[in-house]
């Protein structure tokens, strides 16, 4: 690989994890040639950028501004405050995200998912409600599958995105066939200048979006689909004609469309109260869409969610253990305690990424048996949750997992939903959660 040495002006990838290879191979297949720049010296994808374009320029340990630069396409773990992002920005130099590239190219219409919570849950049942309708569907970008990869397969019919709040910053054009936004509540404060910003980030869905999923929860979400031609709303209570929410109906709680009695929330094969949202959610998308209804409920009965996402471990001496290790932040951790209807023993902590812990003690009141604290910002949940209850820290999962077990009383439910991020101990909330569910398998020894 060569350094950079042209005096034409060319697009510079800034950083070389998952998202930045993936651009990568989008060039390749373009015949494009940019600069490729990471601010670590031997980054884990410099191999494997050797082999899918071994004449690369590639910059590495610098952080100035090269030369030449006529665009930034940033991955999207890289914050506008890196100090070769915040140079571009005072040069006015354009940075968009792997989204805007895929917009360019995507020959197939799309469904933008994006939220605070719930969005990897939605796009997985959009994509398998997709292909129950008979459509060929591809499902990626913040999830699984980068969405630029993804243009490399055969195209579909339709294309289901999972974006993320730093992908919208910095997607300048994003004509998606239904955009839907299942909630905002602080995230990534680390990342974003404010709450302002990374709200803003999020309501940009809609922006250029052909019509709209909003949660009638969100009352700030209508005023940004006015350009959409079509728009749908789902929440709790009972909705309007043409609307989604829930029904009451001889005892039992229904999804329901308008006056339309849809499904039985006991048949949903999906546990807790906010999965009953993301159904309502993906319901609406799929109807904009133009999906058949009876295909999307098909799914709703057999798909039991994802791992790591209010996933039933085991129930051991008639104590339940879930794992919600993706309650990456104080709201997903309410919407899973809200999700339990027993008395919990709560397993928290990790990397708050600065914020407000205060939430989960309104959440947890009347219902939290105790509390088994984990992580760097273990003290101030404790501070936060300021409860009679006892309040015990471990140093790791093992021993937080079996001190949770000694606290459960029979029925109860012992709940992993860190409220943080997994990253001081763990290299994702993956790895969180098997380790979580290894130390409930090791209480059955």
């Amino acid at each position: 690989m060569s350094r950079l040495a042209t005096s034409v002006k060319r697009d510079l990838v800034v950083g070389l994890g998952a998202t930045g290879l993936s651009v990568a191979r989008h060039m390749q297949r373009k015949a494009l040639n940019p600069v490729y720049f990471d601010s670590r010296d031997n980054p884990p994808g410099i191999e494997e950028l050797g082999s899918i374009c071994p004449d690369a320029d590639v910059l590495l340990g610098d952080k100035k501004m090269p030369k030449g630069v006529k665009r930034i396409i940033a991955s999207p773990g890289i914050p506008d405050s890196h100090p070769l992002l915040v140079e571009a920005i005072a040069n006015k130099t354009e940075i968009v995200s792997d989204i805007e590239l895929f917009s360019e190219d995507a020959g197939a219409p799309y469904i933008a998912v994006t939220g605070s919570n719930g969005k990897s849950t939605v796009t997985t049942l959009l994509h398998y409600m997709c292909r129950s309708d008979g459509l060929v569907a591809l499902a990626g970008g913040n999830l699984g599958v980068p969405a630029l990869d993804l243009l490399a397969q055969k195209q579909p019919d339709v294309y289901v995105l999972e974006l993320s709040s730093f992908q919208l910053h910095r997607t300048k054009n994003l004509p998606a066939a239904v955009a839907v936004l299942l909630n905002v509540s602080p995230d990534h404060l680390d990342w974003h200048t404010d709450e302002d910003e990374y709200r803003r980030s999020k309501y940009r869905v809609y922006r250029e979006a052909k019509s709209a999923v909003i949660n009638r929860a969100d009352p700030e979400a209508l005023k940004f689909t006015a350009r959409c031609e079509r728009v749908i709303s789902f929440g709790l209570d009972a909705p309007e004609d043409g609307q989604y929410g829930l029904r009451i109906d001889d005892g039992q709680s229904y999804l329901a469309r308008g006056e339309t009695l849809l499904l039985s929330c006991r048949e949903l094969a999906m546990y807790g109260v906010h999965n009953q949202l993301n159904a309502l959610a993906a319901l609406a998308a799929g109807d904009l869409f133009g999906l058949d209804m009876a295909a999307m409920l098909q799914v709703l009965v057999e798909f039991p969610g994802l791992p790591h996402r209010m996933q039933f471990v085991a129930r051991i001496g008639a104590i339940d253990f879930i794992n919600d290790s993706k309650a990456t932040n104080v709201a997903a951790a309410v919407a899973s305690i809200e999700s339990v209807d027993t008395m919990l023993v709560l397993v928290a902590g990790g990397d708050g990424k600065g914020g407000d812990f205060e939430p989960l003690a309104g959440a947890v009141e009347n219902k939290l048996r105790a509390a088994v604290l984990v992580g760097q910002d273990a003290e101030k949940i404790a501070h936060s949750l300021d409860t009679v209850m006892p309040v015990s820290f471990a140093d790791t999962m093992s021993s937080a997992v079996s001190m949770a077990a000694d606290c459960a009383e029979s029925d109860d439910t012992v709940l992993l939903a860190p409220a943080c991020a997994s990253l001081d101990q763990y290299s994702n909330y993956m790895e969180r959660g098997d380790s979580f569910c290894k130390a409930v398998e090791a209480l059955k020894r």
